[in-house]
């Protein structure tokens, strides 16, 4: 269609397929929400990154869980996806030189009820769901929240899957206190602001952090075509040259190791969760 750029997009297996594409047709790609720190195989330069890579993102999660206490912990994981197999060895890498273990239940031979006894037997302290939304992560949580034994036991889902309205909807107070990653600033500029309420009144409720990756994307395409043209007259290096002020900070990419492409280093981190008083309401637990 002879397109200029490609941007999105949210979910890593999929930005994981369009960065390669991207690549080999040498089509610059601005990805605004995966994480995946391999989105292709080798180096790039065509591809370029917002949100901040899994393992950046998943060791400051780590630390939230190690400044609360647990060390022994459950993931619930379907380790037949790229995505949650990385987060799970981001996790175990990081929590082990501080004594920290993670103990893996495969969600793929295993009943809601079946991870509620080998939680119970092995006596973690905290089960993160590395699954997805709304099942099975849906039916665990209740599972864990009705069983006596299981009352102490802290859930979380590094992945963001409390984010979404529909996780209320489905869960009520009984998703709430289960942390989650976005990327955030502790306050907003006032750009971040003045984007925050057009995108509430458009939305009818409070924008995630999504919509605001979605709307920095948008920003940095638009400069990137008034000092480079619509005619794909960029190089590989126009990346470098960008400076854009964004809804989160000022966005500029740089070569970063071991990620293989273009990236923001980096768009704020913080762990929230729904409040038990108001799932409505979340509460920023940890920043990174």
């Amino acid at each position: 269609l002879g397109v200029a750029a490609v941007a999105g997009e949210y979910h890593s297996v999929v930005a994981r397929a369009a960065a390669a594409r991207a690549d080999a047709l040498g089509v610059p790609f601005l990805c605004a929400s995966a994480v995946l720190d391999t989105l292709t195989e080798q180096p790039t330069p065509w591809v370029a990154r917002l949100a901040p890579a899994q393992s950046h993102g998943w060791r400051i999660y780590a630390d939230h869980l190690l400044a609360a206490g647990h060390r022994r912990i459950a993931v619930a994981i379907d380790p037949s996806s790229v995505y949650w197999a990385s987060g799970a060895r981001i996790l175990r890498d990081h929590l082990a030189p501080h004594d920290g273990t993670v103990v893996d239940i495969d969600v793929r031979d295993s009943t809601a009820a079946s991870v509620c006894d080998t939680l119970a037997g092995r006596h973690a302290t905290a089960l993160l769901l590395l699954v997805g939304h709304p099942e099975p992560a849906v039916s665990i949580v209740r599972s864990v929240r009705r069983d006596r034994r299981l009352a102490g036991v802290m859930i979380g889902a590094p992945a963001g899957q409390p984010e979404f309205t529909g996780w209320a909807t489905s869960l009520g107070a009984d998703g709430a206190a289960v942390p989650f990653l976005r990327y955030l600033p502790e306050r907003l500029g006032p750009l971040g602001e003045r984007v925050a309420t057009a995108l509430r009144e458009r939305l009818a409720e409070a924008p995630s952090f999504v919509a605001f990756e979605g709307y920095d994307t948008v920003t940095v395409l638009a400069g990137m075509l008034r000092s480079q043209g619509p005619d794909r007259a960029w190089t590989p290096e126009s990346w470098a040259s960008v400076s854009a002020e964004g809804t989160r900070g000022r966005i500029r990419f740089s070569r970063t190791p071991d990620i293989g492409l273009w990236q923001w280093v980096w768009a704020p981190v913080q762990v929230v969760d729904r409040d038990p008083a108001d799932p409505g309401r979340l509460r920023v637990l940890h920043t990174g």
